[in-house]
């Protein structure tokens, strides 16, 4: 028998020992995909029907009051709390971001008492409540009756009363910041430590001065890493600007709480903030969404 004959010979064999196996294989794949769909159908019917039991209720319970809730919902009041939400939820992260800024820099700093400091107020800050740290800030002048600048152990040269230096928004941007700033310094430092120490020598190696090595190498690998956890917390920033209404302060929250004080209409008000809580937070998603897809070009 020939070459040619017999690799014939041994390829028809071949095929013909495995051509049942094939078969198998594309009768199981194809088993496998009829098994898996009674499971997405079923799946599909369940959101559905939780889906429909939302709608119904939402549509069908009459103590909801929607027409309330429209009326309300751009009414005067409740666009001013609005804009003092989004106030403090920017001016509370960008003072919290900054000063987490500094603190992560003495958290990585090579002198001790630097990192001693860091160490203490991310433990003090962050263990207090954000609640608690309102209420301390507005009572202030229960402790310093009047706020003083002036030499130290020396004369004072400046005298404010503390009542009406603190007020309800002094005190909110004081606590929300304080509250945020730990949280920022150790995303911050989570992010930059997440950079490969190579990078940082071959840069050293190229001739490459610490703050353009910060700036050109670290920082921007660092902001993709701390992006999505800052994301959150500006997020977690803004609902928690609710709780300034404890202090008497005219937040979206605290407008609503006037209005249903007067009218008793208590749910109807209160789905006014859920709707918009929920529009500002999908506009946060979106945003923070845009943001990671931009810095993570490359990866």
């Amino acid at each position: 028998m020939s070459d040619i004959d017999r690799r014939g010979t041994v390829r028809s064999r071949f095929e013909a020992q495995h051509a049942p196996d094939a078969d198998l294989d594309k009768i199981d794949s194809s088993r496998g995909v009829e098994r898996r769909k009674p499971a997405l159908w079923i799946t599909w019917a369940i959101c559905a029907l939780i889906a429909f039991e939302v709608l119904r209720f939402l549509v069908g319970n009459e103590k909801l009051n929607w027409p309330v809730v429209g009326q309300y919902l751009f009414s005067l009041p409740i666009l001013e709390g609005l804009k003092w939400t989004i106030i403090l939820t920017i001016v509370g992260m960008v003072l919290g971001v900054a000063l987490g800024t500094i603190i992560c820099l003495m958290r990585l700093s090579p002198y001790l008492p630097l990192r001693v400091i860091a160490r203490v107020w991310i433990n003090v800050f962050r263990s207090v409540p954000p609640l608690v740290q309102l209420l301390f800030w507005f009572n202030l002048a229960y402790l310093f009756p009047t706020l003083s600048l002036g030499i130290p152990f020396g004369p004072s040269l400046f005298e404010w009363n503390t009542n009406s230096v603190i007020t309800p928004l002094t005190a909110a941007i004081i606590g929300l910041s304080l509250y945020t700033s730990p949280y920022a310094a150790e995303i911050i430092r989570g992010g930059l430590m997440s950079v490969p120490r190579g990078q940082l020598e071959a840069a050293t190696s190229l001739g490459l001065s610490p703050t353009d090595t910060f700036f050109r190498i670290r920082l921007p690998q660092a902001t993709r890493i701390i992006l999505p956890p800052m994301g959150n917390q500006t997020i977690a920033m803004l609902k928690g600007t609710s709780l300034v209404s404890i202090i008497s302060m005219s937040d979206l929250l605290g407008a609503a709480r006037t209005i249903y004080g007067n009218n008793f209409e208590v749910v109807p008000l209160l789905l006014v903030t859920v709707i918009w809580y929920m529009v500002l937070t999908s506009i946060l998603t979106a945003l923070q969404g845009w943001l990671e897809r931009r810095y993570s070009r490359g990866y």
